[in-house]
């Protein structure tokens, strides 16, 4: 699709914050009401805008732990990542999940209340998936950035 200056203006804004209604874009980019209700609704039906969410504090939800997990599989076939695939979808301690290239097959992003917490979902969760082979662990000290906003 072939986003003009008015439609990259609209995602710039929606993505800061998607609760502005139609009338505040239009007043903040200078166009009437119709237009930018016609550019929205094209830009959600074409798949631009995905979805609307809200972003929750992890840290006063009481989620204080971040860590990163590369995981490799047991073998790189098809039924195998599936398998692994299927399983992630069930843990909701899994934020992110990326299938990668290079030395390992999985980058995993998890959030969980603490080290304790981080144990028993390596052990009773993740270790225990017939796909893994090993896990590497990666605690995160400090969140230098963390942002939905994409460039546009």
């Amino acid at each position: 699709m072939n986003l003009d200056e008015t439609d990259k203006k609209i995602l710039r804004l929606l993505q800061v914050n998607a609760h502005l209604t139609l009338k505040d874009i239009a007043g903040k980019i200078n166009l009437s009401l119709t237009p930018v209700h016609d550019r929205v609704k094209r830009l959600e039906k074409e798949g631009i805008i995905e979805k609307y969410v809200s972003i929750l504090n992890k840290k006063k939800l009481g989620n204080n732990l971040m860590v990163y997990c590369q995981v490799t599989l047991v073998k790189q076939t098809f039924d195998v990542s599936e398998g692994f695939n299927q399983s992630i979808m069930d843990m909701p301690e899994v934020v992110e999940c990326n299938f990668i290239s290079g030395s390992f097959d999985y980058m995993l992003k998890i959030v969980l209340p603490d080290m304790e917490s981080y144990h028993h979902f390596h052990q009773k969760k993740l270790s225990v998936l017939p796909e893994v082979s090993l896990i590497n662990s990666f605690f995160i000290i400090s969140e230098v950035k963390s942002t939905t906003v994409l460039p546009i």
